[in-house]
């Protein structure tokens, strides 16, 4: 297991030590996907409450999440189908 790093932050304007087994600049791209994220959600309205612009942002990047796996479950279950399929086939062959 990895040694976990102090790595320095900013997400909207605010700095966090974050400490991780994750390397340095995989955590910054991370933070940087969501102050970008944070960032769209708040638009112009850069006076919006910090707290509920993240919770916001945690609740868009969720659903992205949860749909992108969805869609890779219908993918699999598409494939697992496909392999089912040809299997049959090499054992079975049409006439």
């Amino acid at each position: 297991m990895a040694e976990k790093q102090r790595v320095d932050i900013e997400i909207l304007g605010q700095k966090y030590p974050i400490r991780s087994e994750a390397g340095p600049d995989y955590v910054r791209q991370l933070a940087s996907f969501v102050d970008r994220r944070a960032r769209e959600i708040r638009g112009d309205a850069a006076g919006q409450d910090a707290v509920r612009v993240l919770a916001l942002t945690a609740l868009d990047i969720t659903d992205e999440l949860f749909r992108l796996r969805d869609e890779r479950k219908e993918q699999d279950v598409d494939h697992k189908d496909v392999t089912a399929r040809q299997r049959l086939d090499a054992v079975v062959p049409e006439k």
